[in-house]
């Protein structure tokens, strides 16, 4: 049997552990899928060729000793620059970390997913310290979109979708503070999961803002999601952030259905600003799951400012003392944004936690009402790479803020979320969120499989 990395991770792993297929043969076939077609696509910045093929030869030699082989049995799979590899710098999209010393230690999640058989073929682009929305790097150039090349692949972990949707390799990490795993899942048209705030460990992940940062998996399939969500759970006594909860496995609840699930759509808000395009797949994806009913969350748009006030605010503190002595070194985009921060009032910052809290409480109420709630990923399918305004519902707006003007509300309380793409057949794909309450990320799961089980959603390999 040939090897094939355009199959899921779960079917790439029941072939290497069956002796169908070898995992230095799929390791080759994704290599060689890099050499092919990352030269366009610009999706990874390093590739670890070498310690991918030894990793893939110890996992064939472990097979053929008859060793058990875990359950991402010979998987490639790649990770967002800003998380630890040992042996490697860790840049986060910047020329100022690439004066720093190797890492000593894989990150925890990559750890974890090596340890479950996956083989690491490298890291990948995104947005200088994940601030941003497009993966237009000012030093390693802009990730482009596999849908069309002249056209942005979303971010900041526009390197990891992109990976994915390309067919490079079937599986990826990425981070998401305001939406970075969010929009460039729905731009690149695949599944990307950003769990409960805290639910997975962050050690040897660079941080952009302590109190909204999350990591999670983007895949072509949901049963992929679910399986990565399952494996990165766990302990992570190193990132004060992450939960002491007991892993929940969620791959088993996927055949459940979505039975007894309330299930309603975000209005209000939700509904204003959006494209004709992006609503029409919010509704697509009601529609298939009998949803009618329609929530309002409170105070949207203060959610969306207290959340731009964290952010600017943590970012720059995470980076005074180069702000100071290295300006020049910055995306002057960046670099903006992060002075603008570093001027905030802290009494502004205090303020914005206060409401942080408060909203908390009152989207706590909704979810007493309804299990899942849907809502557009962004207010339009990617636009074109260096576009920096866009027109929607007739208001010229700045391009980058503002694609993330329906996420920055739900990660800013750490809500988790399935993202689930919609294809347009001739045009860019759109992205749905699936929204649950806090840990309940195996519901947001069963209907993003329903969905892709009616055919709504799915994630084609765009070669």
């Amino acid at each position: 049997m040939t090897a094939s990395i355009t199959l899921d991770s779960v079917a790439i792993a029941e072939q290497v552990r069956s002796g169908a297929v070898t995992a230095a043969a799929v390791t080759d076939a994704a290599l060689g899928e890099i050499e092919r077609r990352d030269a366009a696509l610009n999706c990874f910045t390093t590739v670890q060729a070498d310690a991918a093929r030894r990793a893939a030869r110890d996992i064939d030699r472990r097979r053929q000793a008859g060793e058990a082989l875990g359950p991402l049995a010979g998987v490639p799979f790649a990770i967002k620059n800003l998380f630890d590899i040992a042996g490697v710098t860790t840049v986060a999209g910047s020329k100022i970390h690439r004066d720093q010393p190797p890492a000593l230690a894989d990150a925890t999640a990559v750890a974890r997913l090596k340890a479950a058989g996956g083989v690491l073929i490298g890291a990948l682009n995104m947005d200088e310290y994940a601030y941003g929305f497009v993966t237009e790097n000012a030093h390693d150039g802009p990730t482009h979109n596999p849908h069309a090349l002249d056209h942005v692949a979303g971010g900041s972990s526009g390197g990891s979708a992109a990976a994915v949707a390309g067919g490079l390799v079937p599986l990826t990490l990425g981070s998401d503070t305001n939406g970075s795993i969010r929009v460039p899942s729905a731009f690149c048209g695949i599944f990307g999961l950003k769990p409960t705030y805290g639910r997975l460990g962050r050690s040897g992940a660079m941080l952009f803002a302590e109190s909204l940062d999350h990591i999670g998996p983007f895949a072509r399939s949901v049963r992929d999601l679910a399986l990565a969500f399952d494996l990165l759970q766990g302990p992570d006594p190193a990132d004060p952030a992450a939960t002491d909860r007991p892993p929940e496995p969620t791959l088993p609840s996927l055949g459940e259905g979505i039975g007894g699930l309330r299930i309603a759509l975000a209005g209000g808000y939700f509904r204003e600003g959006a494209m004709p395009e992006v609503l029409a797949g919010v509704d697509a994806v009601a529609k298939a799951l009998g949803a009618t009913a329609m929530v309002t969350l409170p105070q949207v748009l203060l959610a969306r400012s207290a959340a731009f006030i964290i952010t600017m605010v943590e970012g720059a503190s995470l980076h005074l003392d180069d702000l100071k002595t290295r300006p020049q070194d910055f995306d002057p985009a960046t670099r903006d944004r992060f002075l603008a921060g570093a001027l905030i009032p802290s009494q502004l910052y205090v303020k914005a936690q206060r409401f942080r809290r408060w909203y908390r409480d009152q989207v706590a109420e909704v979810f007493n009402m309804v299990d899942i709630i849907l809502a557009p990923c962004t207010p339009c399918p990617a636009p074109r790479i260096g576009e920096d305004k866009m027109v929607i519902g007739g208001v010229e707006m700045l391009t980058r803020p503002n694609l993330g003007i329906y996420t920055q509300p739900l990660s800013f309380i750490g809500l988790p979320v399935v993202a689930v793409p919609v294809q347009r057949p001739g045009a860019l794909p759109v992205g749905v969120q699936v929204i649950a309450a806090p840990f309940q990320e195996a519901k947001a799961l069963r209907v993003a499989a329903e969905l892709e089980k009616l055919g709504v959603c799915a994630a084609p390999v765009m070669s």
